[in-house]
């Protein structure tokens, strides 16, 4: 097949072909909503009949005969109207709920097993607008646009059937115009469909903007830039308002031309029906009934066949999000051994050691031109205490993101325990791993709750014991309500101090055999860092340890000193050997030596 062939391939055009999973999957609702759809709308064709038959016997026959069985048929056909209306809605919105409940859920759980680099590449906007707003509007394009495809399709072709059983002539005579008008409404129906695609890009943006706005409003009241990001965000929403009424316009003309050309086909009944033909008064009736209905459809019928290829959009942005690869993934048949992350075979874990060794890794971002590591050699046995120095930006973390990893060596490899890491499962890694940012992150609910994302099986004595390991039980005890403090979104309620030690004492709970804290002092008081670095100096005994380290006087103990600049590794040793090496590492002693004397002579001022 050609390529000009698969585009003008109409399913292909719609994008269902990506979607089939979940169209088969919801086959059943669909097909019954559809049957019912053919009921109701079967059922509002046959109203104009029972309409002819009530003029033309009733009326001209001046007769009662038979009434009251016409009576029965005609509530029978509004009962049936009524009733497949309303079991047609109740399937269609529980299987709009159903995809949309589907739909997310698959993409929120493939977000889960992306690697960093991807949340560093889309922005928090971006991945919402995916979850939320094209998933919505995929699952209507897949209830209620089959469903109005089904009810215009119905009811324009069954009317058509009646009508030209009862007089071809007239039927072809009234049906003139609809050619014209369904070429008219397909022209500016490809306008129509551009004008989507620009104000659901800027909704997109927009979404960005507001998220943006929130998350940022600390740092945004901070530097009084409050006039800047209002203006960005009323430029993006002013050109909304443009595109959106522009759109409306063109629907505007679509409505406007839709009663012209009823009017019309009406207009060539009256003249051909009722003037030439002098028809009967019941079908002339009729005729005109769906004469002046019949426009509507046709036009909803275009635009839903239209909304069928917007739709095209959101599909190829969330099946674009589902189908990402994340950069760290586990084979097959790690996978078949050790399970994934939401089906863990544990009974086929290892214990995990702490052994750590680094075999000619090389290693460059994935949206990175120039290798951040070349041929890196590096032995971290059990127990070892590992700190990483270097100026912001030197690319600390990096070797901590390998560890852990967050990311994959671009080659060579790292052994945990004397095997490559990728001969296990992330989630192995992962489970025995104790991770502690310099900001750190909790989640809404109670600091209970948050303390048990560290170990779920975590008795109140835990608890407390990993508490008083970090020194934090004054901490806790001064809120009102304790470990039940809420602690709001992203822990906005406590103080980064205060949420550095919940932080940290989450991680104990784990009982991680490596630990990594990467500058995890660094945005804390001087009196909490000093209850941290106490709790640190008995927490990393017996394990692992990994300090990415900001304040040099917190590492000089560490069995292993690593030095960064650029991305790479200029000097390794202990604390008294660098220092007497006078290379960079005493540079930066020095230098933040001589700071905090600065600061102590200022203070005492």
């Amino acid at each position: 097949m050609s390529k000009n062939t698969k585009e003008k391939d109409p399913m292909r055009l719609f994008g269902i072909p990506k979607m089939m999973p979940l169209i088969l999957k919801y086959k059943k609702p669909l097909l019954l909503m559809c049957m019912y759809t053919c009921f109701s709308n079967l059922a509002a064709v046959a109203a104009p009949v029972f309409q002819r038959y009530a003029i033309n016997h009733y009326v001209e026959d001046k007769t009662l005969d038979t009434v009251w069985i016409f009576i029965g048929l005609y509530v029978l056909n509004i009962a049936i109207m009524a009733w497949a209306g309303y079991r047609e809605v109740i399937v269609g919105l529980t299987t709009e709920m159903h995809m949309d409940r589907d739909m997310r859920n698959k993409a929120f759980s493939h977000l889960q097993e992306l690697a960093f680099s991807y949340y560093n590449q889309n922005s928090v906007g971006y991945i919402h607008s995916r979850v939320m707003s094209d998933t919505s509007r995929i699952g209507d394009l897949f209830s209620w646009q089959i469903h109005d495809t089904v009810a215009f399709v119905v009811y324009i072709g069954a009317s058509i059937i009646i009508m030209f059983i009862t007089d071809w002539k007239l039927t072809l005579l009234a049906m003139a115009i609809v050619p014209f008008i369904t070429v008219f409404f397909s022209i500016f129906q490809m306008r129509y469909f551009e004008l989507h695609r620009e104000v659901r890009e800027l909704n997109s943006k927009i979404t960005g903007d507001f998220n943006e706005g929130i998350t940022g409003a600390k740092t945004t009241k901070s530097l009084v830039i409050e006039d800047k990001i209002y203006s960005d965000f009323q430029k993006d929403t002013e050109a909304m308002v443009k595109k959106s009424l522009a759109q409306a316009k063109l629907h505007g003309v679509f409505h406007a031309v839709t009663i012209f050309a009823s009017s019309l086909a009406v207009a060539i009944v009256l003249w051909k029906g009722g003037v030439i033909a002098k028809t009967e008064i019941g079908t002339f009736s009729m005729f005109m009934s769906y004469a002046e209905n019949l426009m509507e459809p046709v036009r909803w019928l275009v635009d839903t066949l239209a909304l069928f290829v917007a739709g095209k959009v959101n599909i190829e942005r969330y099946t674009k999000l589902c189908e990402t690869v994340s950069d760290v993934t586990d084979t097959p048949e790690v996978i078949e051994k050790y399970g994934d992350s939401f089906d863990p075979k544990k009974e086929n874990w290892e214990e995990i050691k702490g052994d750590i060794r680094f075999d000619d890794v090389s290693f460059k971002y994935p949206d990175g031109g120039e290798y951040v590591l070349e041929h890196f050699d590096l032995d971290i046995p059990f127990g070892t205490n590992l700190a990483i120095v270097g100026e912001t930006g030197a690319g600390k973390s990096t070797l901590a993101s390998l560890i852990c990893r967050f990311y994959e060596p671009t080659e060579g490899r790292i052994l945990i325990d004397g095997k490559d890491a990728r001969e296990r499962s992330q989630l192995w890694l992962h489970s025995s791993l104790g991770y502690v940012l310099q900001t750190p992150h909790l989640f809404s609910g109670s600091i209970r709750d948050n303390l048990k994302y560290g170990n779920e099986d975590a008795t109140e004595e835990d608890l407390w014991r990993a508490i008083d390991l970090v020194s934090a039980r004054n901490v806790i005890e001064k809120l009102e309500k304790g470990l039940d403090t809420d602690v709001g979104e992203g822990g906005d309620m406590l103080s980064t101090g205060e949420k550095q030690l919940i932080s940290f004492a989450r991680a104990i709970l784990a009982d991680p055999k490596i630990i990594v804290l990467d500058e995890a002092t660094a945005s804390v008081d001087t009196l909490t860092e000093a209850r941290i670095q106490a709790a640190i100096d008995t927490v990393i005994k017996g394990r692992t340890s990994i300090v990415i380290a900001h304040r040099l006087s917190t590492i000089k103990n560490a069995d292993l000193i690593l030095v960064v600049s650029d991305g790479k590794i200029i000097e390794r040793g202990k604390h008294e050997d660098l220092l007497a090496a006078k290379g960079h590492y005493y540079k930066l002693w020095t230098r933040q030596f001589e700071d905090a004397a600065t600061a102590e002579i200022l203070n005492k001022k």
